[in-house]
C-alpha cells in the first residue's frame, strides 16, 4: 500500500498544475503520464472526483474541461505524438497543463512550438519540483473571447 502513497514532490507538483489549471471540484480532468494512477488518487484526496486517466478515459469527444501531463521521458518527439491524440480529448475551453522533468534537457522553444501546432497558446508557466509547469488554452477559443 506505501506504493500508491503520493510523494510531497509529487502532491506540489499537483497543486500546481491544478492552480495553473484554474481547476474546481467541478470540472472533469484527464490525466496522462507515468504516474497518473498515483496522482488520480491524490487529485480525489483532495476532492476532485471527475478524473480519468489515459487508461480509463473512452473514446474522445471533447469531454474534459482540463488535461493534465506529467513527462519524465527525454523524446519531445514522443511528448509530441501524445499531446496530439489527448488534445481530442479536451473541451474547446479546456486547459492544458503541462509538467516536464527540466532534468530530460527537453526543450521550451520546441514545446512552444508543439503547442502552437496544435493549436495552443501558452498562457502561464512556473517552476516546480526540478521541472517546469506550463499551462496552454486553445487559439480559437481566446481569439473567439476577444472579438465579443
Amino acid at each position: 500500500m506505501d506504493a500508491l502513497k503520493p510523494t510531497v514532490a509529487g502532491e506540489r507538483i499537483i497543486a500546481t498544475m491544478i492552480e495553473l489549471a484554474r481547476c474546481s471540484n467541478h470540472h472533469r480532468i484527464i490525466l496522462s503520464g507515468s504516474n497518473s494512477p498515483h496522482e488520480m488518487f491524490e487529485l480525489h484526496r483532495r476532492g476532485y472526483n471527475r478524473v480519468a486517466t489515459t487508461a480509463d478515459c473512452g473514446l474522445p469527444r471533447g469531454q474534459y474541461d482540463v488535461a493534465l501531463v506529467e513527462w519524465r521521458l527525454p523524446a519531445i518527439k514522443a511528448l509530441e505524438t501524445t499531446l496530439g491524440w489527448l488534445v481530442h480529448f479536451l473541451a474547446p475551453s479546456g486547459v492544458l497543463v503541462i509538467w516536464i522533468d527540466a532534468s530530460q534537457g527537453t526543450n521550451q522553444r520546441r514545446l512552444r512550438l508543439i503547442l502552437k501546432n496544435l493549436g495552443f497558446r501558452l498562457e502561464a508557466g512556473s517552476p516546480c519540483e526540478g521541472g517546469l509547469v506550463v499551462a496552454a488554452r486553445r487559439l480559437v477559443v481566446n481569439l473567439q473571447a476577444t472579438a465579443a
